[in-house]
């Protein structure tokens, strides 16, 4: 995957007038982000892995930025990241809740388990 072409894309899409940038949003967490039975507990992932949206956003709202998360989970573009703050947009109360559902050392583990047995 050429990267540098996937940063220029992110770089484009984030200097979309507000209104426009709300209808990518939704276009692209709608092909990004899946909800499959039986994967992740069935909750939000990212594409065709089982890097759930709500670990992605719990390492967010503690301090992770973006290039630490693409290291950590080496298969995620970032529009993939993209993607995950644009589904969270749109499903606050939902990934809120599984966060708050989810104590912080068996968050710790699910994160750790996600890195080492990613699946894209």
């Amino acid at each position: 995957m050429n990267t540098k072409l996937v940063e220029s894309l992110v770089e484009a899409v984030q200097s979309l007038p507000p209104e426009d940038y709300a209808l990518f949003q939704t276009t692209l967490s709608d092909r990004l982000v899946r909800k499959t039975p039986g994967v992740a507990g069935g909750h939000a992932c990212i594409r065709s892995t089982r890097i759930a949206v709500w670990t992605l956003i719990s390492l967010q709202q503690q301090g992770a930025d973006d290039a630490e998360l693409l290291h950590n989970f080496p298969g995620l573009t970032p529009l993939d990241l993209v993607a995950t703050r644009a589904y969270y947009v749109g499903h606050a109360e939902e990934i809120d809740n599984l966060i708050a559902s989810h104590p912080a050392e068996e968050a710790g583990e699910v994160i750790s388990a996600s890195a080492q047995r990613m699946e894209v």
